[in-house]
């Protein structure tokens, strides 16, 4: 049996470009890995088949449609997997923008990786995890990237806010994707998101945008609310992540 703790991760600025010809939008992001929240896997080999317990994700739906049992598919499909029972406690808020479920997801194919001993490197995990969903290759490597395309076209950007403290809230409620792309305007930015990272994060609260939060903070005055928190706090910057609707501080 082993059990590891699963992170989330923060976007830094998202900037929409344009909708693509796939019905998808091309975005510009900066992900930052956080264990502010964090899930717990667990997994046992032993037996025939596959068993998956969730808690503490009440309005997780069927089982067969959770992202860590579509990885294990995957992976069984291709290797011939059996016998192994994965149980998922939930603490990372869903429907927040931190990436919950795929983080999970990337988690249980590293974890399947290294117990059933399979021949795969984190560059045909990420093959894997882009299958499963946009932001899934991210936290494959786990580190700061600066993400193209859907979100999954990674590049390392050298980030450390290791001398910063991370806060996290998410309020009871949830904006779906679909709802958050649909009041975007795709546009090309005046400057890139990774430009604007490599500078002095004091100039973040002037140059940093979740274009997210036009739309959304208009619905929901309360996130707006809550980044002015953070920033009387004391935060040296703070936005929405994602399509919302946890807001962080970075102080």
């Amino acid at each position: 049996m082993i059990t590891c703790s699963v992170n989330c991760k923060i976007n830094l600025g998202l900037q929409v470009v344009r909708k693509r010809e796939d019905g998808f939008h091309e975005i510009h992001t900066v992900f930052y890995p956080t264990d502010f929240f964090t899930d717990t896997l667990t997994l046992e080999v032993g037996g025939k088949g596959f068993h998956f317990e969730c808690h503490g994700a009440p309005d997780a739906g069927p089982d067969d449609d959770n992202l860590c049992v579509r990885a294990w598919r995957l992976l069984r499909d291709d290797f011939g997997l059996d016998g192994a029972c994965l149980t998922l406690e939930k603490r990372i808020p869903t429907g927040a923008g931190l990436g919950g479920g795929s983080a999970d997801a990337a988690f249980t194919l590293r974890m399947l990786t290294e117990v059933f001993h399979l021949p795969l490197d984190n560059h045909q995990l990420k093959i894997y995890a882009a299958r499963l969903g946009s932001d899934v290759p991210f936290f494959i490597d786990n580190t700061p990237m600066y993400a193209e395309g859907r979100g999954e076209i990674l590049t390392p950007i050298p980030l450390d806010l290791g001398g910063y403290r991370i806060e996290i809230v998410k309020p009871d409620f949830s904006v779906s994707t679909k709802e958050a792309y649909a009041g975007v305007t795709p546009h090309l930015p005046n400057i890139d998101v990774a430009d604007v990272i490599r500078r002095s994060i004091t100039e973040w609260r002037e140059l940093l945008h979740n274009d997210f939060e036009d739309s959304v903070f208009q619905r929901f005055p309360v996130l707006a609310e809550l980044k002015e928190q953070m920033y009387a706090k004391g935060a040296v910057y703070a936005a929405m992540s994602g399509s919302g609707t946890a807001v962080y501080g970075i102080f």
